[in-house]
């Protein structure tokens, strides 16, 4: 909205001020920031007095968490899609299609998110949307979002898989393409929600993630620097990073009231939407498989899950005391402290190693 003011820059010069991606990307953090902590106190106490008891815990969990996280309220993903779309509404260039793009697939699976969580706290289970059900609307939304980016490009490029480190290695998908999108978009969403097991884990490496990807973003969006960095310019996905600078208010805001003891959990309506976020935007700047890369804490969080799962069906046998990763590390002895930070710090390498890529040509 306030790019528009620079229209009328000819007129008020200051006004080109807005033009910048880069005033406009921390104008985003900065309100995204405020606004959740002005909000947050709100939300967090019309949650509590809503839900009661608040979000159901795994019986088959650590037993520590059946006292320590007993009766926080759930669904804090609410007040961070709220300081995001209100961030990007304001400080997005609202004509650009991959802002819409990007939203449209944070508020589905945020949706997604909030009706897994209804259901949980309603029923007092930890089961709640029937997983393949949920899976089918993930899908559904990850694939058109994957269409609409492709159909924003040039082909074949748009529909074609690059490679880190090599500038002109291109894998052409065709119609394909929108199963490996689809399949990045989802599998970011759920491996976040995945991670989002212990106070304040998940959280700070989506933050990491999503500066990450600001920087990505703001990169292939500009034709000078991508072409210098020798890394593909994708028209019109600079704007994304004013995204992500909301995300990464929202999130410090959040991990204010989520920090250990929380006073608030995620959900999956938080953990759902950030990763489909962030998995939509590794989309549309064509860094999928560095997503792999900068978000390496998360796959190791769904691998874990899914070797455990394999393993158990096919030998009965467990690999991991417990799945996800975070709770094999706590049965293990580690304190929740130490495995949160921790898991913080394998956050950060993994990232330098995906910015890495961008000069690494």
């Amino acid at each position: 909205m306030l790019y528009w003011l620079s229209f009328f820059a000819d007129q008020v010069n200051v006004l080109n001020v807005f033009r910048y991606i880069t005033v406009r990307t921390g104008g985003a953090m900065i309100t995204a920031l405020v606004f959740v902590f002005m909000v947050g106190p709100m939300i967090i106490g019309k949650l509590r007095t809503l839900q009661g008891k608040g979000q159901p815990i795994r019986a088959d969990g650590p037993q520590s968490h059946l006292v320590t996280k007993k009766g926080t309220p759930t669904m804090g993903g609410l007040m961070m899609l709220l300081g995001i779309v209100v961030a990007a509404l304001l400080w997005a260039n609202l004509g650009n299609t991959y802002v819409w793009i990007v939203l449209g697939v944070t508020l589905a699976f945020g949706a997604i998110g909030f009706y897994d969580d209804y259901l949980k706290v309603t029923r007092q289970t930890h089961a709640g949307f029937s997983g393949k059900s949920r899976m089918v609307f993930e899908v559904l939304v990850a694939v058109v979002a994957c269409y609409l980016i492709v159909s924003l490009g040039r082909e074949p490029f748009a529909s074609s898989l690059t490679f880190p480190f090599f500038k002109d290695w291109l894998l052409p998908l065709g119609w394909f393409f929108l199963v490996v999108g689809a399949f990045v978009i989802v599998g970011a969403g759920n491996a976040v929600n995945l991670t989002d097991g212990l106070d304040g884990l998940a959280i700070v490496p989506v933050i990491i993630a999503a500066l990450s990807f600001g920087l990505i973003a703001y990169l292939a969006g500009n034709v000078s620097l991508s072409d210098y960095l020798q890394i593909h310019y994708v028209a019109g996905t600079g704007e994304l990073a004013v995204l992500c600078g909301a995300i990464i208010g929202a999130g410090l805001g959040f991990l204010w009231f989520n920090a250990p003891p929380a006073s608030i959990f995620m959900g999956d309506t938080g953990s759902l939407a950030l990763g489909g976020m962030i998995g939509s935007i590794a989309v549309a700047t064509k860094h999928e498989i560095v997503l792999a890369v900068i978000g390496g804490l998360f796959v190791l969080e769904a691998v874990s899950v899914i070797v455990q799962v394999i393993s158990f069906k096919l030998t009965g046998k467990r690999v991991f005391r417990m799945a996800p990763l975070h709770h094999h590390f706590e049965q293990k002895g580690w304190t929740e402290p130490q495995i949160v930070i921790r898991f913080w710090i394998i956050a950060v390498v993994l990232a330098l190693l995906g910015l890495s890529t961008l000069k690494l040509r």
